[in-house]
C-alpha cells in the first residue's frame, strides 16, 4: 500500500512538472564540465549545456506537441492502472522524453529500476537519456550494466516510439545498448572503449540503417586516434544503393568520406534557417574539415551547429565537446 501511494505521488509530481532533485557531481575523463541535473532549478526538466548555459525547451510544432501530449496521457493512464508493469514504465518514460522532459523520463526509469534493478531495457533507456542531459559517466554506468544483464538474453526488435515512414522498427535491444555505450565513450574521449563498443554494435547491426549508423561513429572514432587504415576499411562496404529508411544523413556522410559525394553537396543539405547547421550533417562535415587540418572551418561549423534548436541530437552534443576542446587549445 505504501509503495503504491509513493508511486502515485511520483506520478502526480511528474505530471505537473514539479519534481526537483538535489545533488551529485562526479567528473572524470576528458569532459571536465559535465553539468549536474540535480541542482534545484525553476524548471525540473531544464538541461544545462557542457559550457554551463541553459538550453531552451525542446522545439516541437504545435501539431507534433499535441500528438505527443495525447500519447503521453495514454501512457500515463496505462501506468497508473498497472504501475508495476515493466512495459508501462518504459513507455511512460519514453513518452516523457519525446516531449523533451528528459529529467522526468530519467526519474521514471529510476522508479522502474527500484522494482526491476536488473532490467537491461530500463538501463538502456536511462543511459540514453543521461547522454541527452550531458551526464556521460552515468550513461556509461547504466549502459555497461545493460550490456551485462542483456548478455544471456535472446536479442529482440525494439518497438519504435516515433515510427519511420514505413512504420517498420529497425533497431534491436543489443544494438541500442552498444550503440549508445559507444557514443557515450566517444563523447568522454575514451576512444579505445568506444571502439570496443562499436565492434560489439556491428554484431547487431543487421540492416543497412544500423550499419551506416554504427559505421558513422566508428569511422569518426578511428579518425580521432589517427588509425587511417581501420577507418578506410570501414568505408569499403558502404555504397550508394544501400536500403536506407531512417539514417539518410549518416549514409550521406559516409559517402562524403568515401569521396562519392562532394563536401559542398553535403553542406547544401546541412544548411538550416537563421544561418544554423543541421547537427548530424554539420558535425560530420566539421570533422571532415578537422581531419584535413582546417580547424577554423571546423570551429565555424561547430558554432553554427550550437545555434540550432536540436540540442538533444548526438551531433549537437558532440559539437559541444569538440568546440570546447578547440577553445581550450
Amino acid at each position: 500500500m505504501k509503495i503504491h501511494l509513493a508511486i502515485s505521488l511520483l506520478v502526480a509530481l511528474i505530471a505537473t512538472g514539479c519534481l526537483e532533485t538535489q545533488s551529485s557531481q562526479g567528473q572524470e575523463g576528458n569532459v571536465e564540465n559535465e553539468p549536474s541535473i540535480d541542482s534545484p532549478t525553476t524548471d525540473p526538466n531544464q538541461v544545462i549545456s557542457l559550457t554551463g548555459g541553459i538550453l531552451p525547451e525542446k522545439y516541437l510544432s504545435d501539431r507534433t506537441r499535441e500528438i505527443r501530449e495525447e500519447q503521453l496521457e495514454e501512457a500515463r493512464s496505462k501506468y497508473e492502472t498497472q504501475p508495476d508493469s515493466l512495459e508501462n514504465i518504459i513507455w511512460y518514460g519514453r513518452r516523457l522524453a519525446y516531449l523533451g522532459r528528459y529529467n522526468d523520463a530519467i526519474r521514471m526509469y529510476s522508479v522502474g529500476l527500484d522494482i526491476y534493478p536488473n532490467s537491461y531495457k530500463l538501463l538502456r533507456h536511462r543511459g540514453h537519456r543521461y547522454i541527452t542531459i550531458r551526464q556521460f559517466d552515468k550513461a556509461i554506468e547504466d549502459l555497461q550494466k545493460a550490456a551485462f544483464y542483456a548478455r544471456p538474453v535472446p536479442n529482440s526488435i525494439e518497438p519504435d516510439g516515433l515510427p519511420n515512414r514505413l512504420n517498420k522498427p529497425l533497431s534491436n535491444d543489443k544494438f541500442n545498448i552498444w550503440y549508445h555505450l559507444g557514443i557515450a565513450f566517444y563523447l568522454k574521449g575514451n576512444y579505445d572503449k568506444a571502439i570496443s563498443s562499436f565492434k560489439q554494435c556491428m554484431e547487431y547491426s543487421d540492416n543497412d540503417d544500423l550499419k551506416v549508423a554504427t559505421t558513422n561513429w566508428f569511422y569518426m572514432t578511428y579518425k580521432k586516434i589517427g588509425n587511417e587504415a581501420a577507418a578506410a576499411a570501414l568505408l569499403q562496404p558502404i555504397h550508394k544503393r544501400m536500403n536506407i529508411i531512417e539514417y539518410t544523413s549518416y549514409h550521406q556522410l559516409l559517402l562524403m568520406h568515401k569521396e562519392v559525394y562532394n563536401v559542398v553537396t553535403i553542406m547544401d543539405y546541412a544548411r538550416s534557417e537563421n544561418n544554423t547547421i543541421d547537427p548530424t550533417l554539420g558535425y560530420g562535415v566539421a570533422n571532415y574539415y578537422s581531419y584535413s587540418g582546417s580547424v577554423d572551418l571546423a570551429k565555424d561549423l561547430f558554432e553554427r551547429i550550437l545555434r540550432h534548436p536540436a540540442w538533444d541530437a548526438f551531433g549537437y552534443i558532440a559539437a559541444e565537446v569538440d568546440n570546447m576542446s578547440i577553445n581550450n587549445l
